[in-house]
């Protein structure tokens, strides 16, 4: 009974320092309207600053490089004919039936850094059928040209599981007949919503934005907690229009979900986007698409882990898988706002809502620590290597350690008051 008591009394004695030690850094915030004041010079200075106008031609790059271009469909049906056609032409010159297909291998990868982004350098290799390792991936090249030719002629629009239904038995796995889509993207040389293929709905937004989607006229103050879906076809979002001093991006839904729920962006107007974990080509094209046309700044929340900067990276710089089109993919300039190594504790965050790093979160951010856009700024390298040294990681819901409310109502207007953003 008195090991139950003692237990008891240490128990509330952690939830009291913990309440005053969120206490504590509530009672440093200044009134919403000096904090709104710091956010909307922020704001102000970023719609001044002049965009990167440069491209891969305007530079001297020790290799050719190779970037993909929006196409009408039209002229995606038209270079499909002529590839057809000059495969025809090598089986009845006797030189067997393939396709030149750029690589897409980590060795072909190349990180640009006066644009910002990971780019494709120009090395192709052939594809044959005549070959037993590439005959299927050959068959499945040749489908998938079919099948978006169907489309463009058509004009319609499919998913990518609808693509992967035209034929399981020749696909067999969805990953291949993505993989091939892509390479028929690069191959092409047309960014893959060229193709008529979009992904699935996955990324949502909420906030101060109104914009066009396909004619219906869409009001994200009016969404909800779950927010407006992201359509998969950004062609058709239109008229944007929005009072928001900045964008905040943010990696899990169940943090958008909170500040949604919270208001956030009618105390702090901004425009919320998430595309629940790793994010999905719709949200890349629909956060760009924003940024450009509001030349709003990006403020970005993600787990205090390698994998939530991976994500963020994929973000600012492109991810290799798509090295083609990170033209039209990368936000460059995101601000990382949290929550970050040197936050755990800054903002004493508990050792139990710390978790520890496998050897494989390490290897990672050792990984990433070689990264050249990492080793470009001194202030990522010196989270990561905070990180890797005390091989500690954080979720984003750890601050809700402090009280549910804790990253919407003392965090985040904290770290916007301080500008501690990297």
């Amino acid at each position: 009974m008195a090991d139950k008591k003692k237990r008891h009394v240490e128990f509330t004695d952690d939830l009291d320092d913990q309440s005053r030690k969120a206490l504590a850094f509530k009672k440093r915030l200044k009134p919403d309207s000096a904090i709104l004041a710091i956010i909307k010079a922020f704001s102000e200075a970023a719609q001044e600053e002049k965009p990167e106008t440069r491209t891969l031609a305007d530079l001297n790059l020790p290799h050719a490089c190779r970037e993909v271009v929006d196409l009408d469909r039209d002229a995606v049906e038209n270079i499909i004919r002529r590839t057809v056609l000059n495969v025809t032409r090598t089986i009845l010159a006797s030189n067997g039936f393939g396709y030149s297909v750029p690589s897409r291998s980590n060795a072909n990868q190349m990180y640009v850094p006066e644009l910002d982004r990971i780019v494709l350098k120009d090395k192709s290799s052939l594809r044959q059928f005549a070959n037993v390792s590439s005959a299927r991936k050959t068959a499945i090249t040749t489908k998938i040209l079919q099948l978006v030719h169907q489309l463009c002629h058509k004009g319609i629009h499919v998913t990518k599981r609808d693509l992967f239904y035209t034929d399981v038995k020749l696909f067999e796995d969805q990953k291949d007949s993505d993989a091939v889509l892509d390479d028929v993207s690069c191959m092409l040389g047309c960014t893959r919503s060229s193709l008529n293929v979009v992904a699935s709905e996955k990324g949502i937004v909420v906030g101060r934005l109104t914009f066009s989607d396909d004619g219906d006229r869409i009001d994200c103050t009016r969404m909800g907690v779950g927010g407006k879906a992201i359509p998969p076809n950004i062609d058709r979002v239109g008229d944007i229009e929005s009072d928001a001093l900045f964008i905040l991006l943010v990696e899990k839904d169940a943090a958008f979900m909170r500040l949604a729920e919270d208001r956030f962006y009618n105390r702090f107007p901004c425009i919320i986007v998430t595309a629940k974990g790793q994010p999905d080509v719709a949200t890349r094209l629909f956060l760009k698409k924003l940024k450009t046309a509001l030349k709003l700044p990006v403020l970005a929340l993600v787990d205090s882990d390698p994998y939530g900067l991976r994500i963020l990276s994929c973000y600012m710089c492109g991810s290799k898988n798509m090295s083609y089109d990170s033209s039209n993919l990368t936000t460059p300039d995101i601000k990382w706002l949290g929550v970050r190594p040197s936050d755990l504790d800054k903002y004493h965050i508990p050792e139990q809502c710390r978790l520890d790093m496998t050897d494989h979160d390490i290897q990672t951010g050792k990984e990433l620590l070689q990264e050249e856009f990492v080793k470009k700024s001194p202030a990522w390298v010196e989270e990561l290597t905070i990180m890797v040294k005390t091989k500690k990681k954080a979720e984003i819901q750890a601050l809700s350690s402090f009280g549910f409310q804790y990253l919407s109502e003392v965090y985040l207007p904290l770290k916007i008051q301080q500008q501690d953003w990297i």
